[in-house]
This record gives structure tokens, sequence and C-alpha cells, in this order.
């Protein structure tokens, strides 16, 4: 593998900076290594310099992506953080009472669980009645991940019984080891790639609006922007969640705190 140096490192931290507002810490050096480097061997390349200038004269846009993906993927399972799927719950039930429609936006869905997760609670709670559920990434390959529905049984864990009985496939033969969630609930979700820190495209307004454990890789102007641009598509009484280690208490916006890592629009 091949090392990078601090002076490479720091152009990589201004380009994925550019490319989507996400700060790199200077302790994610093993990272860029073992994520990039066998795009360099792929390329025949010795250096990381040799790779950024690839990058940067925007020859290959699809190579641009490529790296992005590579540079802003993160972990995620289902049903992360059990008390925001009580809330959603709880919303969602107060909603159906109401014969209310509801919309809601994963918005940096990952490869797909967090989103799962959330239809499975509207798919079992509004029954009949209507409800829209999208989930956006800025990783193409993630999203391309999150359609096929498809992952290792070990990552669904957190899934209560009913709803893997329900909503889910058990693998067989050479697919033994896996689950598949079931089409009629895949057929549900939209799903579409969206750079949180460009302008937003216009997807209407939003009574729950998941935006977890991205928030934290942004440097303050750049959450400032993001935050605003999201509350501008959540609709009054709406819902905006981030991560339990995040807040939005240090942003400019007229969400207000109902719980920690919870706000809602007046």
């Amino acid at each position: 593998m091949i090392d990078i140096k601090d002076h490479e490192f720091a152009k990589y931290q201004s380009f994925i900076f550019d490319e989507a507002g996400i700060t790199l810490a200077s302790t994610k050096k093993a990272l860029v290594t073992g994520r990039l480097s066998k795009r360099l061997q792929h390329h025949g390349l010795s250096t990381y310099t040799e790779y950024l200038s690839l990058l940067s004269s925007k020859r290959d846009p699809a190579e641009v992506q490529i790296a992005i993906d590579l540079l802003t993927t993160n972990e995620t399972y289902f049903f992360r953080e059990p008390k925001h799927f009580d809330l959603l719950r709880k919303l969602v039930m107060e909603a159906a009472a109401a014969n209310r429609p509801l919309r809601v936006w994963s918005a940096a869905c990952s490869s797909g669980e967090e989103v799962y997760s959330i239809a499975m609670v509207l798919a079992d709670c509004m029954e009949n009645r209507p409800w829209e559920l999208f989930g956006s990434d800025i990783s193409a390959r993630v999203l391309r991940h999150a359609s096929f529905g498809h992952y290792p049984e070990g990552r669904t864990t957190h899934i209560p019984p009913d709803y893997l009985k329900r909503f889910c496939l058990k693998g067989t033969g050479p697919q033994a080891g896996t689950l598949l969630i079931q089409r009629s609930l895949r057929d549900r979700v939209r799903f579409m790639q969206v750079n949180l820190d460009r302008p937003l495209p216009n997807l209407g307004q939003f009574d729950l609006i998941f935006v977890r454990n991205v928030m934290i890789y942004f440097s303050s102007e750049t959450k400032q922007g993001v935050a605003q641009r999201l509350a501008q598509h959540l609709k009054p009484g709406g819902h905006l969640l981030v991560g339990h280690s995040e807040t939005l208490n240090d942003t400019r916006t007229d969400l207000r705190p109902v719980a920690p890592s919870i706000y809602t629009k007046p």
C-alpha cells in the first residue's frame, strides 16, 4: 500500500471540502490511504499527487465520483438510534389517525439501511393511507446498493422480528447469509443523488427529514448552509433529526430543539 504524505493529504482535505463540503480530520490519513490506494493501482500511478492531478483535470468525471464515494461513505445499520424510531412511530400513528398523508426524507441514506427502516414503520402504521419516502446521498455507488436492498444477514440484527418476517426475504443456496428487502417495500422508496452542500432539487416539503451522522463532518459554515436549505424543505410543525452526537444549536435557522438531536419547525 502506498503511503500518503502530509502535503498530499492536505490537498485531499481541500478536494473533498470543495466537492462535498466535508471537513476531513487530520486523523483520517489512514482512511484516505486505505480507500484510495487501489485507485492508484488501477491507474498505474505511484503517488497520491498523480491521482489528484487526474481528479483535478476533470477528464474523467466518473473517477471523480468514485473518489467522492470512497471518501464520504460511512457505516450504518438498521434501526440505528432507537429513540428516533420511537418518535417516527408516534408521528406516523398520529398521521394515520388523522388520515393525513406523510412525506419523509432520509437525506444521507448511505447504503439504504436507514431508509428501509423508515419504510417498514411507514408501511406498518400507515397501512393503505398515502405516504412518500425519499432517500438521497452524495454517493452514486451506495445509492445503487440501496436500490437493490440486499444485505449481509449480520447487518440486520436490529430489525424487529415481526418486520423481518413481513418485509424481508432470507437468502438460500448461493445467497445464504444474506437478506433481501421485499420488492413491495423497495418499490415505495425513491432514491436520488443529492449533494447537501449545493442548491437542493425541488422536492417539495416534508413532515420529517432524517439527516443523521453527517453534520459532524461539515465545517460551521457548511453546516449553516445545509441546515438552512433543509429547513426550507420542512413543513411547519415538521421534524428534523440529526445524529445523537450532533447539534444544530450553533446554526441560525428557525428550527427549535424539542429533545437532544430532534428539532421542529414552528
